[in-house]
């Protein structure tokens, strides 16, 4: 089975993009559930060969209130079904981003534009990378990002937009990427120093790399903007036929207090839609 290119389902331009505000259907299901479970979104990439009017069909019957990283254009087919978008693409590529200072005036612009669009929208997240070491040391690299964040971070912070770095596995996925620990991104948010500025925790890669994923949760949750999902091993459905128990995890992150969405990123291998109602059932706490 072909997985889909992420990185070229994510690039796309946000300028000149226009839309209506979100209807109060989508503002709905945005809101945190008056019954106290958490939100839940689909990742738009995961179901590339799902038409999107199939898939927010699905996806809003079943329950959940977000897709993700969608396009720009795709936003109203989105708010037809009364879904909202947890988080967009803002700059960058995941091997080429924050931690090179010869990207920060494009990332700056571009990010810029991610975050009145998220603002307009009334969209919670934009979601950036650190990009590859490339044989540039750790430490460097943390200064330059923090750098590249603070060009922008007072401006998501007047619009009201949080923007998530993503933390990934060096070992599997994404060779060389330097956000490849939580300890790294923790330190990153610290130096940036806004409330702003928070990490996109994905368990599947956290797992890979570190493990322990619940502790790690528990005593980094206020510099966490954001989860994803995910079978380990093989990014697959998160089923029984892998290692990490997903209701345990969920109830550990609502325990923190946790009021965002958890996003389903994971790649079907059977049924698509029977794997979304799985998901949703299982993480359903």
């Amino acid at each position: 089975m072909l997985k889909p290119d992420r990185r070229t389902m994510l690039k796309t331009s946000l300028a000149g993009v226009m839309a209506s505000a979100l209807p109060a259907s989508a503002a709905a299901k945005g809101s945190p559930p008056q019954d106290g479970t958490i939100r839940q979104s689909v990742c738009r990439w995961c179901y590339g060969k799902m038409d999107l009017e199939e898939l927010a069909a699905a996806a809003s019957r079943i329950g959940y209130s977000s897709i993700e990283l969608i396009k720009p254009e795709d936003l109203p087919t989105l708010k037809k079904h009364g879904l909202t978008s947890a988080m967009i693409q803002g700059a960058g590529t995941i091997s080429d981003c924050l931690n090179r200072i010869g990207n920060h005036d494009r990332i700056e612009q571009d990010m810029t534009e991610a975050i009145d669009f998220a603002a307009k929208e009334n969209l919670p997240s934009v979601l950036c990378f650190s990009g590859n070491r490339k044989g540039m040391d750790d430490e460097t690299g943390l200064k330059n990002s923090a750098i590249g964040v603070k060009r922008f971070i007072g401006y998501a912070e007047k619009k009201g937009v949080t923007v998530c770095m993503e933390l990934l596995n060096s070992k599997v996925n994404h060779k060389d990427y330097m956000a490849d620990h939580t300890e790294w991104g923790v330190e990153l948010c610290k130096a940036v120093g806004s409330e702003r500025f928070k990490l996109l925790y994905d368990i599947y890669h956290m797992q890979i790399m570190e493990g322990d994923v619940i502790r790690t949760i528990r005593d980094n949750h206020q510099y966490i903007g954001h989860y994803h999902t995910a079978g380990v091993p093989g990014r697959n459905e998160i089923d029984d036929s892998q290692e990490l128990y997903y209701p345990a995890i969920v109830k550990a992150i609502k325990e923190t207090g946790y009021q965002g969405f958890l996003g389903q990123e994971f790649i079907p291998l059977g049924d698509p839609v029977k794997a979304m109602e799985d998901a949703f059932r299982i993480c359903n706490i």
